[in-house]
């Protein structure tokens, strides 16, 4: 089994990695300019983060499910399920875009955005919200491909998007010198040209599949436990997203230099994240395709496993955090005021993946069992601790508050995810 979750977890891993790579040469790229642009560039994303990690159900509730139709060998459960999350995925992206201009202005006001810091934010967003339809689609076929215990293809996607919206955004950024709105298009035209990758290699592998669709809307009890699954997700990730919004709009209020640390750290989090999240989200399929197949052993065995190589790539992170930490920020800004700023935090990054991995692969355990309640009400309650531990702290530490308070949070939904399961193991709902 370590063999099996390797299989998924490295393809997982290289392909998680990417992302946040994309955000640390954009970082980069805007941090030589000023740190005007790269706050902005910072919370431009984070806009979308908490906009797509709303929406991540498309890709988390399409992997549980999907994963437990492959473990039955339901066929027409599987492409059922696909055709539902594409055309949510559609739909939802169509209405971003007809609301852009009011997101647009209550982002600016969530994240305290003003003056020339709003001008720029404001440009990136109304140019990389013509990626959603993409980027919504994409999140929705790679959940299904993780489903289907295929971690190759998502790779080849993710992949393929960022290494060209890298490249893309280089050359816009340093060769046409169109500042943070060559970031953005960067992103748009990677994001079609991935989706493009994600149909054809849909159409090579699985067009069999397509003779199962024609009932798909005859199954009406099972697209109304889609969309309950789907609901719980939305809800328990608009905590999570709500979390880091919270995160950046107080670190906006600290001032511009302040603000620009939190992003470079955050780049720190995004890195142990990302690459933690690769055994996550083979606890997803594997846990799916066990339970679906009803293996109640290999279903435990997995999860047991799914924490042990977890626990050992945090152990990674905390060292590269602790002895190259000096270096880290270097390769993230030059600008001499906020590497300052940075210093007092070291320790504090080496602690953070010890005190956050664990819920991380708990969300992976959770969605292949499609938890979704469960995961639900434990991250409202972390939420709640969240809050209370910010405003507790805030009198005595000032604007490091909210780098203990975010500590707390991601500790209590570790704790919160351990005690639900040893209570009600396999039955969670």
């Amino acid at each position: 089994m370590n063999k099996e979750i390797l299989r998924l977890a490295i393809p997982n891993i290289l392909s998680n990695i990417s992302i946040p790579l994309l955000s640390t040469v954009d970082t980069i790229l805007m941090g030589s300019m000023s740190a005007s642009h790269l706050g902005a560039v910072g919370v431009g994303a984070m806009i979308f983060n908490f906009i797509y990690w709303n929406f991540g159900f498309l890709r988390m509730g399409t992997t549980g499910m999907s994963a437990q139709a492959y473990g039955a060998s339901d066929y027409t459960e599987q492409i059922h399920v696909f055709v539902r999350a594409t055309i949510i995925a559609i739909i939802i992206s169509i209405l971003m875009i007809v609301l852009t201009i009011p997101i647009n202005n209550i982002s600016l006001l969530a994240f305290n955005m003003e003056g020339n810091q709003a001008l720029l934010v404001s440009e990136y967003f109304k140019i990389r919200i013509w990626a959603a339809p993409a980027s919504l689609l994409i999140y929705a076929m790679t959940g299904w491909f993780f489903g289907m215990q295929n971690a190759i293809y998502p790779l080849i996607i993710t992949l393929s998007v960022n290494v060209l919206n890298i490249f893309l955004s280089i050359y816009l950024v340093k060769n046409l010198e169109m500042g943070i709105s060559g970031v953005a298009w960067g992103t748009v035209v990677a994001q079609y040209l991935g989706l493009l990758v994600a149909i054809i290699l849909f159409l090579f592998k699985y067009s069999g599949l397509r003779k199962y669709i024609s009932s798909a809307w005859k199954q009406k009890s099972s697209f109304i436990r889609f969309l309950k699954i789907n609901g719980d997700i939305f809800l328990r990730t608009i905590c999570l997203t709500f979390a880091f919004g919270f995160f950046y709009s107080k670190s906006a209020e600290a001032g511009e230099i302040i603000l620009a640390v939190n992003v470079v750290l955050l780049q720190f989090l995004n890195w142990m994240s990302y690459a933690v999240d690769g055994f996550a989200f083979a606890a997803e399929s594997m846990v799916g395709k066990y339970f679906g197949a009803k293996d109640r052993s290999n279903t435990y065995k997995a999860i047991k496993l799914s924490f042990k190589w977890g626990f050992y790539l945090a152990l990674f992170f905390s060292a590269l955090f602790l002895f190259q930490y000096s270096e880290l920020i270097h390769i993230f800004t030059d600008q001499q005021n906020v590497i300052e700023a940075s210093l007092e935090y070291k320790w504090w990054m080496a602690i953070f993946p010890i005190i956050a991995f664990s819920c991380y692969i708990w969300d992976g355990v959770f969605i292949g069992l499609t938890a979704s309640m469960s995961m639900r009400n434990t991250m409202i309650i972390a939420l709640v601790i969240y809050l209370a531990s910010y405003y507790s702290l805030i009198p005595f530490l000032d604007h490091r508050a909210i780098w203990l308070a975010l500590m707390i949070f991601l500790f209590a939904r570790g704790v919160l995810q351990s005690i639900l399961f040893q209570r009600k193991k396999l039955s969670l709902s």
